[in-house]
C-alpha cells in the first residue's frame, strides 16, 4: 500500500503526479521495486527512500489517486463515499493542533482539485462505511452485467 500523504508535500498538495509516475508507477510497471521518498508533514521534509516491491495488487490510497493523469495506470478506481466535513474532521483529529493551519489551506485546495479533476464519476466501486464495517457497491463508471465482480446478497457486498 502506498499512502499519497507520503507523496504530497506542503508545497505540492496536488502537484505530485510526475513524482508518483517516476518513483512508483514507472518501476512497478516494469516489474521493479519502486523507491519513493516519503514526506514528513511535521518536519516539512522528505525522508530516506522506502522500497515498494511489485505485487499482484498495489493500493494507492489518498485524495487524488483517481486523477485524470493516473487513471490509465489503474486497474480499478475505488471511491470512499464520505461527507467532506467528516473526512476533514478525521484528518484534523489525526494531525492535531500542530497542523491546524495546514487544514485551512487543504480544504480549499481539495475543493479546487475535485472541481478541476473529479474522480468519483470514474469510480469502478463505491465504498461506504456502515456500523458493521464497509459496503462495496458498483460505482458510476461500472456497468453491471453477468461478469461483474460485486456479489449482491443480504448484508455487506463481497468483492472478488
Amino acid at each position: 500500500m502506498l499512502h499519497l500523504d507520503d507523496i504530497a508535500s506542503h508545497d505540492r498538495l496536488f502537484d505530485w503526479t510526475q513524482r508518483l509516475l517516476t518513483q512508483v508507477i514507472g518501476p512497478l510497471s516494469r516489474g521493479e521495486t519502486a523507491h519513493y521518498t516519503p514526506y514528513d508533514w511535521h518536519a516539512r521534509a522528505f525522508g530516506a527512500p522506502r522500497p515498494l516491491p511489485p505485487a499482484p495488487v498495489v493500493v494507492i490510497e489518498g485524495v487524488g489517486a483517481g486523477r485524470r493523469a493516473l487513471r490509465p495506470y489503474l486497474a480499478r478506481l475505488l471511491w470512499m463515499e464520505l461527507p467532506h466535513e467528516e473526512s476533514w474532521a478525521r484528518g484534523q483529529r489525526r494531525d492535531g493542533a500542530e497542523l491546524r493551519e495546514f487544514w485551512a489551506g487543504w480544504v480549499a485546495a481539495e475543493r479546487a482539485h475535485f472541481t478541476a479533476d473529479p474522480s468519483r464519476p470514474h469510480a469502478d466501486l463505491l465504498v461506504l462505511q456502515t456500523p458493521e464495517g464497509y459496503e462495496v457497491l458498483p460505482g458510476p463508471a461500472r456497468s453491471i452485467g453477468p461478469d461483474h465482480e460485486v456479489t449482491h446478497r443480504d448484508g455487506s457486498s463481497a468483492v472478488w
